[in-house]
């Protein structure tokens, strides 16, 4: 056992903590449900969201970044409005956008210092003295490349951009970067909360169907997969694979011994998987959940399953809570 582990303890004993959900996390498995939203996105229903999640996070940050670039711009120029001033409106926008765009850019450095340094229970004093130490070189990176835009754009239009004194202008941009970078980490955490409530929602949904006797979803779900092998072709039963791994263009399905290789992706196959049989665990594993013998949670944030044949499958941070979920008794 490596230092700092805590030690294995059986799955269906014991109810996986779960730290927090990531924010670029795939939601197919999630995707399943049909129920509908009733807060926040009207009737869109949590499937379409899950499913499309990405997208619409993408989306989402450039309005919010266009409309808040727009704000801005709106703010500076009406406290100058009235004013005798040597600035014209475009400058104006000039300044808002070169910082909004900056900090849209650097944003993802959040998410991944967030990862590296998550504000779980056990690591929140520590690790949130490390996000403030952070908001420094944050600072750094977007004064630095805001002038480098502004400083640019200003000589393509015939002019130059003076900064100011630098220390006293960066004390300030340093200030409302370090008010920025806390809003910022801390609507991280509330859109979790959020897409945990989405995540729930959608497995309760799914749990609900299931009882009543309706079908989750309308995927076909064969019960064997045809494997082209060595010339040959066998039939796998679904059920005896006890996990799966991604390799490359295809999918490698252990059956104890025995690798059958799948030309198919990830999401796809788990697609064709029953959800409450099948989860995956990392971006290149699923697993078959009564496969689980064991979990073990690590420092790092991750754990570490050990199945029945004695294999052991890593669990990444970002499908943690979800395979909590599917192991959360009904």
């Amino acid at each position: 056992m490596l230092h700092g582990e805590m030690p294995c303890l059986p799955a269906k004993k014991r109810e996986m903590h779960c730290y927090r959900c990531e924010w670029w996390f795939s939601g197919v498995s999630c995707g399943y449900a049909t129920g509908e939203i009733s807060w926040g996105l009207g009737s869109m229903s949590v499937q379409l969201y899950l499913s499309r999640r990405r997208q619409f996070e993408i989306a989402l940050w450039i309005l919010f970044l266009i409309a808040l670039w727009l704000v801005q711009f709106t703010v500076v120029y009406l406290e100058h409005l009235g004013r005798e001033t040597r600035f014209q409106p475009w400058e104006f926008l000039v300044w808002e956008g070169t910082s909004i765009l900056v900090v849209g850019l650097l944003f993802p450095l959040i998410l991944i210092w967030d990862r590296r340094f998550p504000l779980s229970k056990e690591t929140l004093a520590r690790n949130l003295v490390i996000h403030l130490l952070l908001t420094l070189p944050w600072s750094l990176l977007h004064v630095a490349a805001m002038v480098a835009l502004r400083t640019a754009i200003y000589y393509l239009e015939g002019g130059s951009y003076n900064f100011g004194d630098w220390g006293s202008e960066f004390f300030y941009e340093y200030l409302k970067d370090f008010r920025t970078y806390g809003v910022l980490l801390g609507s991280v955490y509330l859109y979790r909360f959020f897409l945990h409530h989405l995540q729930n929602e959608s497995q309760s949904e799914s749990v609900q169907r299931s009882r009543d006797g309706r079908p989750a979803d309308s995927i076909e779900r064969p019960e064997r997969l045809l494997i082209k092998k060595l010339g040959k072709e066998f039939l796998v039963n679904v059920q005896d694979i006890e996990w799966v791994e991604a390799a490359g263009n295809y999918v490698n399905l252990h059956l104890g011994d025995r690798i059958y290789p799948l030309r198919d992706t990830m999401a796809k196959l788990l697609g064709r998987l029953d959800p409450d049989t099948f989860v995956r665990v990392h971006r290149s594993y699923i697993v078959r959940l009564d496969s689980i013998a064991e979990i073990v949670p690590l420092e790092s944030g991750d754990a570490r399953i050990c199945l029945k044949g004695g294999q052991q499958i890593p669990v990444s941070r970002r499908y943690r809570d979800l395979l909590r979920a599917q192991l959360k008794p009904v």
